[in-house]
């Protein structure tokens, strides 16, 4: 390197962001995770005696993923090579292991292969890493947002160590902006800042240090050489809700708001709901999921749940947003207080169950579509009795085959409505058993 190039990568070292700068280097600078990092936890042993494992590093942005990768490679003296799962293919994957190779052939030394995104990775190219993780050639550190369980082949992911990281907690957070603001590295004291808008940064940032960091950075910008809370919101504007649609926090928060629904409480699930519209979630997907539960969890307990569901997602349709959270909100509000069955699903189940386990059990003849002259002499039809025929519009009668005679799917339960199904149900089901006894010799 001659001195222009040094020259010239020093300035732009110097106008890095501000977390770029101040991203951590040993493990003693590193901030967080402390039940990976701390003294006699797995990652630290892990450095300290050289013995790193291939790992996948899953946690929220901003957590560290990235840093921790470097810090080991550092600690071990291994050369860190990095790849993009979104810009990289195979070709990038095999000519990094060349270097890898021939790395160890030349220096013995070893190579970390940090993947971010990991979860972008296609089959053919986790694929393509398998051997060489599984050699050792390489250690693989792979960064992921996603639940690995899901993103990562089974093959790939049993490897490699899961570790979960977690987003930093305020004070953390609060932390890593201290040293930014004293560090040559950072802010170099030449900024202020209260300790209310610290607080209000760390709380607004989520968990998220790039984050925290990079509004402190704007913060400074905007407020000069001392910046209070005021200057603080300014550089924040409004807080970005951790919220992917596409990610596993997608599943959390619609898994949250189901099951706030299902246990009746009401302002749970209008925080989900509305957790989960002002982070961007399409509202038509909220309603679908809303008219599930009114089968589901609901069913005959309450029947006007469903019609409510279906009405207010058509009233949503035709209003559009804003004014569509009005009937969103009435909709889940009638949901989370009605009335809870699960017997539909439940009977679904045991009837499928019974098709499954017995096959196709044949029509019995009485139940069976006569429309010619040849099935009615052979008995189809014969002996069917005309429900309307009779007192009360019911008389007793088998409808199931023969081999299934007596067994019962619905198991209505006792909430609202439904337990004057329930009572009907056994009025039912003691005609049929009177008329067996009846019939008996």
């Amino acid at each position: 390197m001659d001195l222009f190039e040094h020259a010239g990568q020093k300035e732009q070292a110097e106008q890095a962001p501000l977390a770029e700068r101040m991203r951590p280097t040993t493990l003693a600078e590193f901030v967080g995770q402390e039940h990976l990092t701390g003294e006699g936890r797995f990652l630290r042993r892990a450095i300290q005696q050289d013995q790193v494992p291939s790992l996948i590093l899953w946690g929220p942005p901003g957590t560290g993923k990235t840093t921790l990768a470097r810090v080991i490679a550092q600690s071990t003296g291994s050369s860190f090579e990095s790849l993009s799962a979104v810009l990289s293919g195979v070709k990038d994957i095999r000519e990094t292991v060349a270097r890898a190779q021939d790395r160890w052939k030349m220096n013995r030394q070893r190579t970390l292969l940090f993947i971010d995104e990991i979860h972008r990775f296609n089959k053919s190219q986790q694929d393509a890493l398998l051997p060489h993780v599984e050699k050792g050639t390489v250690t693989l550190i792979g960064a992921t947002t996603e639940n690995p369980s899901f993103e990562v082949n089974a093959a790939l992911l049993s490897r490699c160590r899961v570790i979960t990281l977690r987003g930093l907690e305020q004070e953390e957070l609060v932390m890593v902006m201290r040293k930014a603001l004293a560090s040559p590295k950072g802010l170099a004291g030449k900024v202020e800042v209260d300790e209310e808008a610290l607080q209000f940064i760390a709380d607004a940032a989520g968990g998220d240090a790039r984050k925290a960091l990079t509004a402190l950075e704007v913060a400074a910008a905007y407020g000069g050489a001392r910046v209070d809370k005021k200057a603080a919101e300014e550089a924040l504007q409004q807080k970005t809700l951790l919220y992917d649609k596409g990610g596993e926090e997608h599943y959390n928060v619609i898994s949250a708001f189901i099951k706030s629904m299902r246990g009746s409480d009401v302002d749970a699930a209008l925080y989900w709901m509305t957790r989960m519209l002002e982070s961007g979630e399409d509202p038509i997907f909220v309603f679908r999921r809303m008219v599930i539960f009114a089968s589901e969890d609901i069913g005959n307990a309450d029947p006007r749940a469903l019609g409510v569901a279906v009405d207010a997602m058509q009233a949503f349709q035709l209003m559009g947003m804003p004014e569509g959270a009005l009937p969103l909100t009435q909709a889940v509000t009638y949901l989370a207080l009605a009335p809870k069955s699960n017997a539909v699903i439940t009977s679904y189940g045991a009837a499928r169950a019974a098709v499954m386990q017995e096959g196709s059990l044949p029509v019995p003849m009485h139940l069976r579509n006569a429309p010619t002259k040849l099935m009615k002499n052979l008995g189809y039809g014969g002996g069917y009795k005309y429900p309307h025929n009779f007192e009360g519009h019911y008389v007793p009668e088998d409808y199931l085959p023969e081999a299934l005679k007596a067994r019962r799917f619905y198991k209505p339960s006792q909430n609202g409505q439904e337990k004057e199904l329930s009572e009907r149900y056994e009025a039912i089901q003691r005609q049929l058993a009177d008329r067996d006894k009846d019939r008996k010799p």
